[in-house]
């Protein structure tokens, strides 16, 4: 079987190089050090003294967006090599490893953001003690895949820093045995992803009209795939012109044709959905629910205008503005259920803190440094002459 890691039908991949620390690195830099600060109010006052969370909002952004978005942007990982590896569609190969460093980070930033959200944190450890296990949880069985996915996606990394340190042998016989790994990668991500559509299920009532059916479980899955490729989309256009890189349109475009068709997808299961329960009526009232169902559903229809035709799909503006709608989208939708369409009654209300902002800031900012920094220093793009600055 072909390494996951390796194409040796295609161009080698390199570092980019260049310098690590600008401007821009530094900016970051503040960002994370603000989110340490908070974090160590968090860590030694509390939830109540850092979040606005409470009885009634067990929960807030670093769920909804850290975790329940955060994760969707990185199933382009699974996404690209579903297409690779299991559909043996080689001509991928390029963009497979900016995905699976997109999907890495987008998962350690989800697994962390779980930890910073539990109230009793010393006792994590119970979600992997058997007799602690609340196996008939759909949040028992999110946190599980999301930590046995990330410990996937790390094994999967290896072979590109091993290449780096010129460890041939051990990078050889871990090739052998990948193979094991690729399957779960593509599996893990299904079973979480829909079982976060689950959890709002269970929620009955306390979910907006607009937003509560028993299709959420497929709307999250579908939605998460359509979400990592546009971002895959995204991080391929921005690389492209920040490291003064040749863009890989043709690849680029059919993951957007695909991207599209699960738009459609999309917006007919939901909106139908919405039609068959008698619950349309209710995006027409004036609320909060309302009219994120509206923003959404325009935003998931964007980019099936813009990418249409073929021809569209090869133009790098187009893909971007298609991309980040396809991505805004998805996350819209899920704050929307998450938080907005969420109400477990009067007298109960959540916004985030300051606090809670600016540990989701860090948190974003942590992997778009670790990000830059990984396409420098490691074989992430394919080698090109212009990459070299």
């Amino acid at each position: 079987m072909t390494s996951l890691t390796s194409a040796p039908h295609h161009e080698e991949a390199a570092p980019v190089g260049g310098r690590l620390w600008t401007p821009f690195a530094g900016a970051l830099v503040a960002l994370i050090a603000v989110m340490v600060a908070v974090l160590f109010v968090r860590f030694a006052h509390g939830l109540a003294a850092s979040t606005n969370m409470s009885d009634g909002y067990p929960w807030g952004i670093w769920i909804a967006f850290d975790v329940v978005v955060g994760s969707a942007l990185g199933a382009g990982g699974f996404a690209v090599a579903f297409l690779t590896y299991i559909l043996n569609r080689g001509e991928y190969h390029p963009i497979f490893r900016p995905a699976l460093l997109a999907a890495l980070f987008g998962y350690v930033q989800a697994s962390i953001s779980v930890f910073f959200d539990i109230g009793r944190y010393w006792e994590f450890w119970h979600l992997f003690a058997p007799k602690y296990a609340q196996v008939n949880s759909a949040l028992f069985e999110v946190a599980v895949c999301i930590a046995a996915y990330t410990l996937v996606l790390f094994i999967e990394f290896l072979p590109i820093v091993m290449e780096r340190m010129g460890w041939e042998s051990p990078r050889r016989k871990l090739n052998r045995v990948l193979f094991i790994f690729i399957a779960l990668g593509v599996l893990l991500p299904t079973m979480h992803q829909s079982s976060l559509g689950t959890v709002l299920v269970v929620f009955g009532p306390q979910v907006h009209p607009l937003y509560q059916t028993n299709f959420l479980p497929f709307l999250f899955l579908i939605s998460c795939i359509g979400m990592g490729m546009a971002a895959v989309v995204v991080e391929g256009t921005t690389s492209s012109l920040a490291f003064r890189r040749p863009l890989e349109r043709v690849l680029l475009g059919k993951l957007m044709r695909v991207g599209i068709v699960l738009s459609a997808i999309f917006l007919v299961v939901r909106i139908g959905d919405v039609i068959v329960r008698g619950a349309l009526p209710t995006a027409f009232e004036p609320t909060w629910p309302a009219l994120f169902f509206w923003i959404e559903n325009l935003l998931f229809a964007i980019p099936i205008v813009l990418l249409f035709s073929a021809q569209a799909r090869l133009r790098a503006q187009r893909l971007f503005l298609g991309g980040v709608s396809l991505a805004v989208a998805g996350i819209i939708y899920r704050l929307a259920a998450y938080l907005i369409a969420y109400n477990t009654g009067a007298g109960w209300h959540y916004f985030p803190s300051m606090g809670e902002l600016m540990v989701t800031l860090g948190l974003v900012a942590f992997e778009i440094l670790a990000i830059t920094f990984a396409i420098r220093l490691l074989p992430i793009l394919p080698k090109h002459k212009e990459a070299h600055q």
